[in-house]
């Protein structure tokens, strides 16, 4: 569950960055498939450290 809230949250950040910075569609999309990635890592991580403290 946390590695999907990390997607959604890196996908809707990048998407904002690109959109701040004047970026075209190909930007937003590139942008937002990058913050989706980074945000599942991240939520993977989170998760993997939960596991290992519960």
């Amino acid at each position: 569950m946390i590695v999907i809230f990390g997607l959604i949250a890196g996908a809707a950040l990048g998407l904002r960055s690109a959109h701040k910075r004047g970026g075209n569609r190909l930007d937003k999309a590139q942008y937002a498939a990058v913050g989706a990635i980074i945000g599942a890592l991240l939520g993977l991580f989170a998760t993997i450290g939960l596991e290992k403290l519960l």
